[in-house]
């Protein structure tokens, strides 16, 4: 019977041995861990998120002007095999470029132009034209 005491004792003391071994390999492990952790899944064709600037570039508005039209050059002729009136390729380009815009966010626009007119009129100043100050607010949001 003595002897079954000495193992359980002994199984309690390596079990704990174990897990605090474990523990410790499982910090240093995640302290230790690099960047290439992050790299896993990530290929040639992967968006990076990193850049964000990439996106609002002058080289990558001419790219997506260029595949819109593509993409409307390749509507245009889809329409024309099914014998409907191709499309006016500039005219939706620049309305597909153009900012777009809810309601709600063009009131706060308006509401923003005509608190500034009355600071302006309070200063002595002219006020602004409203449909034209939101116009240009809207297109440089776009930006």
């Amino acid at each position: 019977m003595g002897h079954t005491v000495g193992v359980h004792a002994a199984f309690g003391i390596v079990l704990f041995v174990v897990v605090a071994v474990g523990i410790l390999v499982a910090v240093a492990s995640f302290v230790g861990r690099s960047s290439l952790y992050d790299q896993i899944g990530r290929g040639g064709l992967t968006m990076d998120s990193a850049t964000p600037d990439a996106q609002s570039s002058p080289a990558a508005a001419a790219i997506r002007e260029e595949e819109i039209r593509q993409m409307l050059e390749a509507q245009n002729a889809r329409r024309e095999r099914h014998g409907k009136p191709p499309l006016d390729i500039e005219a939706e380009t620049a309305r597909l470029l153009e900012p777009q815009i809810d309601a709600g966010l063009r009131e706060e626009i308006r509401q923003l132009v005509i608190a500034r007119n009355a600071r302006r009129a309070r200063q002595g100043k002219e006020p602004l034209d409203v449909e034209a100050e939101i116009a240009r607010q809207i297109t440089e949001l776009g930006d």
